[in-house]
């Protein structure tokens, strides 16, 4: 949620009073150069949208809206008009968000020159190479020094906890002081798909060690460590508690590759295609929007979550939270 009162206002009426979509998540390629075992998304390669119809889309976006343009999954680096893309949202006033793997990031950070926040993806330090197969400290980690003095806001290491990085997380909070950036966390999501030994691998499986790793983050945030997460998400996390009113569908619009409208990046439920016009799908999915988060399979996606909370105006979450 924006620091900014008039964003916040402007955001409570787009929201609560027209009842439309904040933020545009677009899944802005197919591709990606890193074939992570536990990704679904790099598996799902195809069509992809053009220059000039993501270009319409930004238009349409701006019309209906939306403020704020987040470009992810697979690998947005590897669009080499990504540039083109951010500077005409930018030139729209929407705010603009990427989150990447990180592997392009040194190559590429002077065509985030329109960006206005940048994610990276680090699951751990000396983890990193065992889950992504890429050393972190020779591939990612000069992008993100080369990439922090670029982007206007401090960039965010998003971590994802799983049963292979619990012994590094400590250690990535005290990088990410050190590099005057932010870094969030979020569970590891078990997809549908991902064949079970992999999760036995990967996933959380020692839940006293995960509590304990959780504990320690919620102190280091008490200590002053720039840890973006809410005390209540966190807590959640510890917990896996997954009992809260999901507003992702009513707060976010997902956008595929192809332009396929999908109700969230879990329940991959599609709702129509941009080329209906953004304003038609989303009045004619209202009904099946709101069924959906009923009997979903429920994330702890740090996104989804920590908004749906804002959204019901928690107070602590509107304290601590400070992604924006």
């Amino acid at each position: 949620m924006s620091r900014s009162p008039l964003m916040a206002v402007k955001a409570f009426w787009q929201t609560r009073v027209k009842k439309r979509p904040l933020v545009l998540s677009h899944a802005i390629n197919s591709r990606c150069n890193m074939k992570c075992n536990f990704c679904e998304y790099w598996k799902q390669n195809g069509p992809e949208m053009t220059l000039q119809e993501i270009i319409r889309l930004l238009d349409e976006a701006k019309d209906f809206g939306i403020m704020i343009y987040n470009a992810w999954t697979a690998e947005p680096l590897l669009r080499e008009d990504l540039p083109q893309i951010l500077k005409h949202a930018r030139e729209l006033r929407i705010t603009t968000f990427l989150i990447t793997n990180g592997l392009l990031l040194e190559k590429r950070a002077e065509d985030l020159k329109d960006l206005d926040y940048l994610s990276v993806s680090v699951d751990g330090i000396s983890s990193y190479k065992e889950i992504r197969g890429v050393d972190f400290k020779k591939r990612i980690l000069p992008g993100i020094i080369k990439a922090k003095g670029l982007v206007r806001n401090p960039l965010l290491m998003n971590c994802v906890i799983s049963g292979r990085n619990l012994d590094d997380i400590e250690e990535l909070i005290q990088l990410a002081a050190e590099l005057e950036v932010t870094i969030a966390f979020e569970p590891m999501y078990e997809f549908f798909g991902i064949q079970d030994d992999i999760w036995n691998n990967i996933g959380v499986r020692d839940t006293e060690k995960y509590r304990k790793t959780v504990n320690r983050i919620i102190e280091m945030k008490k200590e002053g460590y720039p840890i973006i997460n809410s005390y209540t998400y966190l807590n959640m996390v510890k917990d896996m508690d997954t009992h809260f009113k999901c507003h992702a569908s009513e707060l976010i619009l997902n956008v595929t590759a192809d332009g396929t409208i999908e109700h969230c990046r879990v329940e991959r439920e599609p709702l129509g295609n941009v080329k209906d016009g953004l304003e038609k799908v989303w009045k004619n999915s209202l009904e099946k929007r709101k069924q959906i988060p009923v009997n979903c399979h429920k994330c702890l996606f740090f996104g989804y979550v920590e908004n749906s909370l804002l959204y019901d105006l928690n107070l602590e979450v509107m304290r601590h939270y400070k992604w924006m």
